[in-house]
């Protein structure tokens, strides 16, 4: 039975692979709940992560942030939602430091009208090139 009291677990085809055994995203009722999300692409490199011919490394939040919050569109998308149906966003920063990159991109995709945010430091994330990810609740009714 396909009700509103059902919910509904997946990995999302196209986008990066999870690294442990949790869905991308999980439908429960008319909420839809994403998985703490990153700039991992499907083949295991990093948006916002590039290095020179030297291997000098350089980490762009700006594009990172961007990469992160169109993965979560495109999975909310997986469900018939988009950004629009965001109620709340949890962001893990390694360095608060990037804060003003990253809340310059956030901006492009939200205003006060938009999701409630809390933003964190955290020590690290799953791969050292990873300076952000984000995790979020949206609430989509079913059609």
């Amino acid at each position: 039975m396909n009700d509103d009291t059902t919910s509904h677990a997946r990995v999302v085809a196209g986008k990066a692979t999870p690294r442990g055994r949790f869905p991308h995203i999980t439908r429960a009722g008319d909420f839809l709940f994403v998985s703490g999300t990153s700039a991992r692409r499907p083949d295991n490199t990093i948006v916002g992560a590039a290095a020179d011919e030297f291997g000098t490394l350089t980490l762009d939040i700006r594009e990172q942030t961007r990469a992160v919050i169109e993965n979560l569109r495109d999975i909310l998308q997986s469900e018939g939602a988009d950004l629009s149906n965001v109620v709340e966003i949890s962001s893990f920063l390694v360095n608060m430091n990037d804060f003003g990159g990253y809340n310059e991109i956030y901006n492009e995709y939200f205003d006060e009208t938009g999701p409630t945010r809390t933003t964190v430091a955290v020590h690290q994330l799953p791969h050292a090139h990873l300076l952000i990810e984000i995790k979020a609740i949206a609430y989509a009714p079913r059609r």
